[in-house]
């Protein structure tokens, strides 16, 4: 920053850095311990081991920023690392997009919408397990679209065990797939998550635990939402998040259900177009749930939910730029500091559903373009097509 003798960097970072420093020397006990913080499955550590394991070889101390340590000698290294993990959800992104032959103009404008949102993630909040968990699961979604669901498991599974908070998409994958090829899809998806939480689970069991079922929260810092009230309260101001995750789960399965009446002829085939888009934005919609129903939102958990709504907007510009100006709106306007329940919680959900809007209905407006339909509206999809078979031409 200019003037500035510290470099901005974002501090959540380091306890995922320590996290994986122990995981490196093989401290598994230590894992959900101070100062490391982590209150996520140990994937978001173990994501970190390389970049860990050369800083350590280096000689390079993953010391905290502080008044004595403006500029930490790790970050040179650390910070490149995080936005390299960050851009597998640009790429997963882009994937779909070529998939669904989007035109290369829309396909550039869509990385350009991914950036600006995804700049609340790595480069403010230093969170690359939400970006590269969410990358994962768009390709797990691809994989299933192209039908290859012991792929799309995997990927599904090295999601979860990163960054759980993909268990909400879950159900939207469940019931777009053949009920016979359930068990397996589940199995195969479940397993990173149960050796890498059971391994942590017997080095440390008390710490394990607690970590990972009440996760804990800071209102007093944080953004609390009308959740809060309801929350257990583990004193110091800190509440649990946990138990108000469930609800948000139950709603997500529950939506995955009544969208997913209409996706018979995909399941145990090649998705169409349409259902691919159909099945992005039932994704982004209840990744959105799990801001509506946390107790305490931080800025960047906004985020994914905009990720793949963006994706699902790209079927034409009537749906991206709307989309896209509103998600960058809320991506900058949500790191402001105040903390009021309906002063800042209420504003991001409107934006959110408009987000969420923009991606599923087109804008229509008049014109006398080419393209236009009945009554002078201009028809989103035929200037697609018009647009494809420029580029075709």
């Amino acid at each position: 920053m200019a003037g500035k003798s510290a470099w901005a960097l974002p501090d959540d970072l380091w306890g995922t850095l320590a996290a994986a420093d122990r995981l490196l020397h093989l401290h598994l006990g230590g894992l959900y311990t101070q100062p490391t913080g982590l209150i996520t499955l140990p994937g978001a550590a173990v994501i970190l081991v390389p970049v860990v394991a050369v800083a350590d070889a280096a000689g390079i101390p993953l010391a905290i920023q502080s008044a004595h340590n403006p500029q930490p000698p790790v970050w040179p290294l650390a910070g490149p690392y995080e936005i390299i993990l960050s851009a597998v959800a640009l790429f997963a992104a882009d994937a779909i997009a070529e998939h669904l032959g989007t035109p290369w103009l829309r396909r550039a404008a869509l990385t350009l919408a991914e950036v600006a949102t995804l700049w609340s993630v790595s480069v403010r909040w230093g969170h690359p397990e939400d970006a590269l968990a969410v990358g994962l699961f768009l390709c797990a979604i691809l994989a299933l679209a192209r039908d290859r669901p012991a792929r799309s498991a995997w990927l599904t599974g090295a999601a979860i065990v990163i960054q759980p908070l993909v268990l909400l998409a879950l159900p939207v994958l469940a019931m777009a797939m053949a009920p016979r090829r359930l068990p397996g899809f589940l199995a195969r998806a479940a397993a990173p998550a149960v050796v890498a939480l059971g391994a942590a689970a017997a080095a440390n069991w008390n710490a394990t635990y607690a970590a990972v079922t009440r996760q804990p929260n800071f209102p007093q810092i944080n953004h609390p939402t009308p959740w809060a009230a309801l929350s257990p309260h583990m004193g110091d101001g800190v509440i649990a998040a946990g138990p108000a995750r469930i609800v948000a789960i139950l709603v997500a399965c529950g939506c995955a259900v009544l969208a997913g009446r209409r996706w018979h002829a995909a399941r145990g085939a090649r998705w169409d177009n349409r259902t691919l888009y159909d099945v992005l934005w039932w994704t982004a919609f209840a990744l959105a749930l799990r801001c509506a129903f946390e107790p305490v939102v931080v800025a960047y958990y906004l985020w994914p939910a905009l990720a793949v709504a963006l994706v699902a907007a790209s079927e034409s510009w009537s749906r991206l730029i709307p989309a896209g100006i509103v998600a960058a709106v809320l991506t900058f306007v949500s790191q402001g500091a105040w903390r009021g329940v309906w002063t800042w919680w209420l504003p991001m959900m409107v934006l959110l559903a408009l987000t969420l809007l923009f991606a599923r209905i087109p804008l229509r407006r008049t014109s006398t373009s080419l393209g236009a339909g009945p009554l002078g509206y201009f028809d989103g999809d035929r200037g697609d097509e018009a647009e494809r078979a420029g580029d075709a031409g």
